[in-house]
């Protein structure tokens, strides 16, 4: 009965068209705002969630509610983050409509400013249809500042999903790859198409699942081993030996860090996992 129910009171195009109208809603790229207008595809997304009766949900950019709606009869609370200030103060009318303000909680902020006294509640999953512009820094600040995060699915650009999701050794592995890694279990979970959004952008989407974990057991802190990340990738066609050599002081320095890490200097930073950045930042000289 319930879920018969909310299928018929998901936004569909043509209730997403009236509410844009009534708020004179002209979607900017700036803000990456292309919004879901698919009842199956935000039923899709909670339900390779995994989310519970128990779970506390942070959604960020929640835009007209597309994917609120389809949170709300599912999740303990919905804390959506949404940093227009007319789509804020929209959202909550939306939702009383269909009797579950009570489980929801609005932010109008910047999500990379979001720290866990601002939301009022303790998250434990973060689901969202992340705007392509920021999801790489949002989806790792999150993780970083909201250690109760247990897990997670965004929909983001398919590129980025690559990027997030890749192995060592792949075309697509790079720095969020491996800072996302620090954090959590990461693997593509799927692909998104075009025609679900409004308006159409001109890439495809894909969907990412986050698992936490611990980090690798080491002495070096967060900011170290990130040091390292960063530096690695910065010029990706030199060995390690010479993208360390800032890091480590010189080419020489850098070098004995690496072989007293177990690591081979002449590799390049793509072929190392997460476990091996962290031995080589406990190196530093």
């Amino acid at each position: 009965m319930r879920d018969t129910y909310w299928m018929m009171r998901l936004l569909g195009p043509a209730e997403i068209r009236i509410l844009a109208n009534k708020l004179d809603l002209r979607p900017t790229k700036k803000l990456g705002q292309n919004f879901v207008i698919d009842g199956g595809t935000v039923r899709r997304i909670v339900r390779v969630a995994g989310v519970t009766p128990d779970d506390v949900v942070i959604e960020v950019g929640p835009g007209l509610g597309s994917l609120t709606l389809a949170l709300l009869p599912e999740a303990r609370h919905v804390v959506a983050v949404e940093i227009d200030p007319v789509l804020a103060a929209q959202l909550p009318e939306t939702v009383a409509e269909r009797g579950l303000a009570d489980k929801l909680t609005v932010i109008q902020a910047d999500a990379m400013k979001i720290t866990p006294g601002d939301l009022g509640h303790t998250p434990t999953a973060l689901v969202a249809n992340l705007p392509y512009n920021v999801a790489v820094p949002v989806v790792l600040h999150l993780l970083e500042v909201l250690p109760s995060l247990r897990k997670g699915l965004v929909m983001v650009q398919a590129e980025v999903a690559d990027r997030l999701a890749a192995a060592p050794g792949s075309k697509a592995y790079g720095i969020p790859s491996v800072k996302a890694a620090w954090y959590a279990d990461v693997r593509r979970a799927g692909p998104v198409g075009r025609t679900v959004f409004w308006p159409v952008p001109n890439v495809d989407s894909g969907l990412v699942s986050l698992e936490r974990r611990d980090p690798p057991p080491t002495t070096a802190p967060r900011e170290e081993v990130f040091a390292v990340i960063d530096a690695a990738f910065a010029q990706r066609r030199k060995t390690l030996r010479a993208a360390l050599a800032s890091w480590a002081g010189s080419a020489s320095a850098a070098e004995q860090a690496l072989r007293a890490a177990g690591v081979d200097p002449s590799v390049r930073g793509e072929q190392l996992d997460i476990h091996a950045f962290a031995r080589i930042a406990e190196q530093k000289p």
